[in-house]
């Protein structure tokens, strides 16, 4: 018998739907500098897990499961079907390497403070890590996507979802800051202005501007439902190399790879695919949030709060490593963090206080972020487990 208020599926569906709503519309109407430091990520996720753990919300329901084996691998699709890996290279150029040393300072960083924190943490903590390191690769939707292949407890990705947002109000005013110390940086990394006036130079192609028609939903709703059926029939049958690459993660990686593979075809002009998506990331990340036993967070929180300080030291003391390596700016240095850590919503800030000219540029190398996302964060758990023994 479920004793919670909230307990049949539409009212359940409803509250999921409803707190993303009112918290981006609550960031929209009011302004409220808040959401430049806890964005509506936090409160999405920590509504329902209040609520739940109060008997408000039911903690069981066949939503959750709905959610997680159909609406996850459909939004990760639509998500990936904007990624034009083959443009940002051309447009960035160098600054695509930089990105992917901080990508290799997430995957490498992780293990690091994982082995400085594991005793003070639960065991299976290197979940919470992998989870974690699949926003800080991609972004939220590769975050709950990992969540789901890993089957993270709601404990876990609780504190993936903590870690991620404490770090990002310090992380973020230091990508914002250094555009002062651009003089200096660019000395260090010894960088040609030539290729700094090159990419400002630079143009995104831009298709025209379609209007959005119903056919559009129903066009990226068909390609979801047909990836996730396919997905879901050769997942049951690949080898699993427990506990990391199970039939779940397995369904993860083939999503992501058919994705990519659309990304390549006219489905990438399809209209409103990245708005679609992001919106059933919020609905998901929800429900993870009514699916947590949060009892146990705050004895955790701590340490993994300091890990993950000390994890992403790592990550930039990558992007630097990469940036005088292979004699990038700090401009994009900054954007290259930004793309890995802050995702979409992020990058374009960083882009614009650096240089608004890089805006364009910025969008597609957070969206490459995507694509390299799952695969990073997969690697990246599978080395936490090594450690875990």
């Amino acid at each position: 018998m479920n004793d919670s208020y909230i307990s049949s599926p539409v009212g359940v569906l409803t509250i999921l739907c409803g707190v993303g709503a009112f918290f981006f519309l609550l960031e929209e109407r009011t302004k409220w500098k808040l959401f430049n430091y806890f964005p509506p990520l936090i409160f999405i996720y920590a509504l329902p897990a209040v609520m739940s753990n109060t008997g408000i919300l039911t903690r069981t329901s066949p939503v959750y499961d709905w959610l997680s084996s159909t609406v996850l691998p459909m939004f990760l699709i639509i998500m990936l079907l904007k990624v034009d890996v083959a443009s940002t290279v051309k447009i960035m150029g160098r600054g695509i390497f930089v990105m992917l040393f901080g990508t290799a300072g997430v995957v490498l960083g992780a293990p690091i403070a994982f082995l400085l924190v594991k005793n003070r943490l639960p065991e299976d903590i290197w979940k919470a890590f992998g989870t974690l390191a699949g926003s800080w690769i991609g972004g939220t939707g590769n975050m709950a996507a990992v969540s789901e292949g890993l089957n993270t407890s709601g404990q876990g990705f609780g504190l993936a979802v903590l870690g991620d947002n404490l770090v990002y109000i310090i992380w973020l005013p230091i990508l914002l800051g250094s555009k002062s110390f651009a003089k200096f940086f660019n000395r260090f990394t010894r960088v040609d202005e030539k290729r700094i006036r090159m990419l400002e130079m630079s143009q995104t192609q831009k298709g025209p501007q379609q209007s959005v028609k119903m056919r559009h939903f129903l066009y990226l709703l068909v390609l979801g439902f047909v990836c996730t059926w396919a997905a879901e029939i050769f997942s049951g049958k690949l080898p699993e190399l427990k506990p990391v690459l199970t039939a779940s993660a397995w369904k993860i990686l083939l999503i992501t790879t058919m994705g990519l593979l659309l990304s390549l075809t006219p489905a990438r002009r399809i209209p409103a695919s990245h708005e679609l998506a992001m919106a059933l990331v919020y609905i998901f990340v929800a429900n993870m949030g009514a699916k947590a036993d949060v009892s146990g967070l705050a004895g955790s929180a701590g340490w993994f709060i300091l890990a993950c300080y000390l994890w992403i030291a790592v990550h930039g003391a990558f992007c630097v490593l990469g940036a005088y390596l292979l004699r990038v700016d700090v401009h994009s240095t900054a954007i290259a963090s930004a793309a890995n850590i802050g995702g979409v919503a992020s990058a374009p800030v960083v882009a614009s206080h650096h240089n608004k000219k890089l805006v364009p540029v910025s969008i597609l190398m957070a969206l490459l972020g995507y694509a390299i996302g799952n695969y990073g964060a997969l690697l990246t758990a599978w080395l936490c487990y090594i450690l875990s023994g």
